[in-house]
This record gives structure tokens, C-alpha cells and sequence, in this order.
């Protein structure tokens, strides 16, 4: 297991990633809202952050990126979840900044406690401007 950097030959493998990991989170947002974005992520939010891919024999099984001290995406693939993939980004992802934060709907409720877990804690509630859902901005730091 690695975790390496990305390059746009693992573009496909991240999307595909993205879009089945976002469907099988977001029950309650309509799955048309994810295919209409990845030409988004596509074009613009992957090439703008800083993203980095966790591997196994040349197989990506996750990723994250970082924007600025965002932490814009974390995904693992849906067959490779609950095998510490997630804590594994996430622990590298907080080796890159002194602070982190993140947005995440509150009725993701796996991904809020695996964030809580991980010593993010909640410093706002608000609503997603695309979906209207309810979210939180949660935030880390490495002097907590």
C-alpha cells in the first residue's frame, strides 16, 4: 500500500471513485446532481487542488485533495471501505497542513463520525448552496 501523488493518467480511476463513492454516500441528494458534476471535477476542482491517491499494485483505492487548508475531497472506493483506507489519507492529509477543514452533509452520518473520530470538531452549521442540504464546516488542527 502507497500513497502517492496524482497525475492526470489516474483521472478516470479518481472519478470513478468520486461518482460511486459520492451515489452510495449521498442517498438523500438525487443522483443526478453527481453525474452532472464530473465533468466539473473533471475540468476544474481536481486540477486545482492538490491530490494525492492511495494504491495497491498500481490499483487506486482512494484518494484526497487538498485545497489551500480545505480538505475538499476524501473518497475510497465503495468494495475497499472500512479497512482503515480512510484513516490512511486522512493521517497523510493532515502530515501536509498545520490546519484542515472541511465541509461534510450532516446527514452523511458515517462520514461525520469518522471525521469527529479523527479529532475534527464542528465550528459551523449551514446549508450546501447546490443542494440546499444541511451541512457542517468542521475544522482540525495539529496544536489541538
Amino acid at each position: 500500500m502507497q500513497i502517492r501523488p496524482f497525475t492526470p493518467a489516474d483521472m478516470e480511476a479518481v472519478l470513478t471513485i468520486w461518482l460511486e463513492a459520492s451515489l452510495q454516500a449521498h442517498h438523500f441528494i438525487a443522483p443526478a446532481y453527481w453525474h452532472a458534476n464530473v465533468g466539473p471535477m473533471r475540468e476544474h476542482y481536481l486540477p486545482a487542488a492538490d491530490n494525492w491517491l492511495l494504491c495497491q499494485d498500481a490499483v487506486v483505492l482512494g484518494f484526497y485533495s487538498l485545497y489551500e487548508e480545505n480538505l475538499a475531497a476524501i473518497f475510497v472506493a465503495p468494495g475497499k471501505q472500512g479497512r482503515g483506507h480512510g484513516k490512511a489519507l486522512l493521517a497523510h492529509a493532515k502530515q501536509q497542513r498545520q490546519h484542515l477543514q472541511l465541509r461534510v452533509y450532516q446527514q452523511n452520518r458515517a462520514s461525520c463520525d469518522f471525521y469527529l473520530s479523527q479529532g475534527f470538531q464542528i465550528e459551523e452549521e449551514g446549508l450546501d448552496s447546490d443542494t440546499g442540504s444541511p451541512e457542517w464546516l468542521m475544522g482540525w488542527s495539529a496544536e489541538d
